[in-house]
């Protein structure tokens, strides 16, 4: 755990291993600076919030 509030420094890399993007299916990659689960197919973010990926596209965050 990264801090006091117990905030996950990294996330299982066998979860990343079977979740994918909501919108393409596609694989998903960790960016664990922003701990966000990131879509390079669908351009979006995912955010990891209390160490649970939330994967819903209205919640994600467009990339440029």
């Amino acid at each position: 755990m990264s801090d006091a509030f117990n905030t996950p420094v990294s996330v299982d890399p066998r979860l990343l291993e079977v979740l994918v993007c909501p919108v393409t299916r596609g694989r998903l990659t960790y960016d664990r600076e922003r701990q966000e689960l990131v879509s390079r197919g669908a351009k979006l973010a995912f955010p990891i919030r209390d160490g649970v990926p939330i994967m819903l596209a209205e919640e994600a965050r467009k990339l440029d």
